[in-house]
């Protein structure tokens, strides 16, 4: 049951952020079904899907190095990122399911664990964009390739990408208490 809790965490990571990246990963991987695993998606006709996903996965990496796309992107993905990572967290969970025949708990309950996850990481992510105004060239290009490495290892090694995830998640939440320690300084400081 853990294997297919970390694969979903792992799947809904790499949707906290990009949100069309993915899916798309998702869909090429399993070439003979597409996204027939993928709830809700299963219902496009897959060439269409394929062409709408490849557009926004190329705006995703090329216009998240510009500030205007940065900006654009990040809204839209805050946006998204809880439906997506629910997506992602249930395709994780029933094809890890399948893969090593294991007996999960509810797949809803799995699709909220996976949202939650996808829009806290998104959400700190956005909060040191709008804190620094601007993230560094190498932060995105780091972002891109660890998002396609997470769902490689959702479906190809579940625990060390729930490993990963985690770790994530715990960079997270150490963040969030330095953006509360910024806020507490500069809040005295024009209180004076």
């Amino acid at each position: 049951m853990y294997l297919g809790l970390l694969a979903a965490l792992s799947a809904s990571a790499a949707a906290g952020m990009r949100i069309a990246l993915p899916l798309l990963i998702v869909g090429l991987l399993q070439s003979d079904s597409l996204w027939e695993n993928v709830p809700l998606l299963s219902m496009i006709h897959p060439q269409v899907l394929l062409g709408i996903l490849t557009s926004w996965s190329l705006f995703e990496l090329f216009g998240s190095k510009k500030l205007l796309g940065l900006r654009i992107l990040q809204m839209v993905q805050l946006g998204f990122s809880p439906i997506v990572g629910a997506l992602m967290g249930i395709t994780a969970a029933k094809i890890t399911q399948s893969q090593f025949d294991l007996e999960l708990g509810p797949l809803w309950l799995i699709g909220l664990i996976g949202g939650v996850f996808a829009f806290v990481l998104k959400f700190v992510q956005v909060g040191w964009f709008f804190r620094l105004q601007k993230l560094p060239l190498w932060a995105i290009f780091s972002e891109d390739i660890l998002c396609i490495f997470l769902v490689f290892f959702a479906f190809q090694a579940p625990e060390q990408g729930g490993l990963i995830a985690m770790l994530l998640l715990w960079l997270s939440v150490r963040s969030s208490q330095e953006w509360y320690r910024w806020y507490r300084k500069s809040s005295k400081r024009k209180s004076r």
